[in-house]
């Protein structure tokens, strides 16, 4: 089977690019002497997250349905990477008690109280890193914020240490997120984003182990961070997710370039605004997603750029607009100059933010680095309700 004989609008997996971009981020970390924590965030597949390793790799998710999944399907050192919350304490027993090694974190005195008198009551070790906020962009603690020590106190006795043998909840260490280096626009910026974030989860750490904390984990990542730190020094493990298939907003700030990009959607022509310069395809927003991620950056790629059936970028053609089920193609600069294809051609497009635009869908189509589909590997979505 080939690209031309599906039925559009499909997820476009390539995966001799997607192996390259594993590989790519693999060899950097091996070089720093750190593990690598993959976010399976953006993949939601076990057929993708096989390619990164096999089940004794540690992992990150974002949903606890993702961690479920996972871990039925063997991988069992997982990181919750969202703030817990009591609602949330019996589905992570059942992953705890079911074998997973699942970690969570948290951020404020709230949460650690409620987890801890709730570990201890069911009996249940839960290791917890203390969130750190290391460029204002999100959640966390800042490194020097009195606060951080109140959290692991509400957390009890440090258990790892031998300090109390009973079970509960425990401060296994920090986390942080450089999400601000999404707004980074130089290689020297993300590089310094990179060391603050480093610098910052290690500064926490130490305190933490200066109030008697083993705090043996400083987890620290996001994809351009990882591909541009210059010193890893006390971080024990790097976490990325989007660098497996990169996007446009990764090639926006210089991550990555457009042939490094392994996710497109594949969509069809289906009618013509010629007085308006458009083409229509059946490719809207339900296929690309509503992520305008790179309107905030130098180059504005609308809602994707387009490429051929083969995926080699058309020269200035970009998804300009989307309705639900309709897609809107033209020229970037001059309307006047999109190119009428006929009615039936086919076209990849190449999304902003990968984890979006795989997320309207439910399997890849998977090829390499040409037309043929070699395999469909079937992907999942949404929270809870498993």
């Amino acid at each position: 089977m080939h690209l031309s004989d599906l039925e559009t609008p499909v997820l476009v997996l390539d995966q001799y690019r997607m192996d390259r971009n594993i590989a790519r981020l693999r060899k950097r970390m091996a070089g720093f002497g750190v593990s690598l924590r993959p976010h399976l965030k953006t993949c939601k597949s076990a057929d993708v997250a096989a390619r990164l390793g096999d089940t004794g790799q540690p992992i990150t998710v974002s949903t606890l349905k993702e961690a479920e999944y996972f871990a039925g399907h063997g991988w069992s050192d997982i990181l919750y990477a969202v703030g817990i919350v009591p609602g949330k304490f019996a589905h992570i027993e059942r992953l705890i008690r079911g074998g997973t090694r699942l970690t969570v974190i948290l951020d404020n005195v709230e949460a650690a109280t409620a987890l801890a008198g709730w570990a201890a009551r069911q009996a249940i070790d839960v290791p917890v890193l203390i969130e750190i906020d290391t460029d204002g962009h999100r959640s966390g603690v800042k490194p020097e914020d009195p606060l951080l020590l109140t959290i692991a106190a509400a957390l009890g006795p440090d258990r790892e240490t031998g300090a109390d043998g009973a079970p509960g909840a425990r401060v296994a260490g920090v986390l942080t997120h450089a999400g601000e280096s999404y707004n980074c626009r130089s290689a020297a910026a993300i590089t310094a984003m990179a060391e603050q974030e480093r610098a910052g989860a290690v500064r926490a750490a130490e305190r933490l182990r200066a109030a008697g904390y083993a705090a043996p984990v400083v987890s620290v990542g996001s994809t351009p961070t990882a591909h541009f730190a210059a010193s890893l020094t006390g971080v024990t493990e790097v976490r990325a997710g989007v660098y497996v298939f990169f996007d446009l907003v990764m090639q926006g700030i210089g991550v990555c370039a457009v042939d490094d990009i392994a996710l497109s959607v594949l969509c069809t022509v289906i009618g013509h605004q010629r007085e308006k310069g458009w083409l229509i395809t059946d490719a809207g927003w339900m296929a690309m997603s509503r992520d305008r991620g790179t309107a905030r950056q130098p180059v504005d790629q609308g809602y994707g750029l387009v490429c051929d059936l083969a995926g080699q970028p058309i020269p200035d053609l970009i998804m300009t607009d989307a309705n639900q089920e309709h897609g809107v193609i033209s020229h970037r600069g001059d309307p006047s100059a999109t190119p009428m294809l006929p009615i039936g051609t086919m076209l990849r497009i190449l999304p902003n933010h990968a984890c979006a635009t795989g997320a309207q869908h439910g399997a890849y189509a998977v090829v390499a680095n040409d037309t043929e589909v070699r395999a469909t590997w079937p992907r999942f979505s949404g929270w809870g309700l498993t």
